[in-house]
């Protein structure tokens, strides 16, 4: 890694709170879908990117349904019906690949990994010193499973 850019990207990365590397996965991961989908179309970059994708989501699905996890429970049940659909989604792709089916995928998690990387805004920090419940849209816990994200998206760079 030669690149100087690349080196202060990955040491932001290994000191960054798991939820805003799962943001980076996810914002990453459209980034390169996007790139599959551009011309000329490349039929097996298509395929690995999703399943590289779909990999990531499992990651974030698994720590969903932990009966630890900590995020509230309606944003946690948000989040699993979005993971189930990027699973058919993914098998669609998989199936019959094609570019224009990614679109939906890039959308989801440019929204989701922008969401994630942002910073709680001083109200809902204060909301959360009080201990009073998180506000809507924050997370309370972040995931373990970061870790294995950033191992992911490293391997396949």
């Amino acid at each position: 890694m030669n690149n100087p850019y690349a080196k202060q990207q990955q040491s932001a990365l290994q000191h960054a709170t798991p939820q805003a590397a799962e943001g980076w996965a996810l914002i990453e991961m459209a980034r390169r879908l996007d790139s599959a989908v551009q011309e000329p179309v490349d039929e097996q970059k298509i395929l690995e990117m999703t399943r590289l994708n779909w990999r990531i989501w499992t990651i974030i699905q698994s720590e969903l349904v932990d009966p630890e996890c900590q995020i509230p429970r309606e944003i946690r049940e948000n989040l699993i019906n979005l993971s189930n659909f990027i699973d058919k989604r993914s098998a669609d792709i998989i199936a019959a690949p094609a570019p224009e089916k990614l679109a939906v995928l890039i959308n989801i998690n440019r929204q989701i990994g922008a969401g994630l990387m942002e910073t709680p805004s001083e109200d809902q920090n204060a909301t959360a010193d009080q201990g009073d419940q998180p506000a809507e849209g924050s997370q309370t816990a972040s995931p373990p499973d970061a870790e294995a994200l950033r191992k992911i998206t490293d391997q396949e760079a």
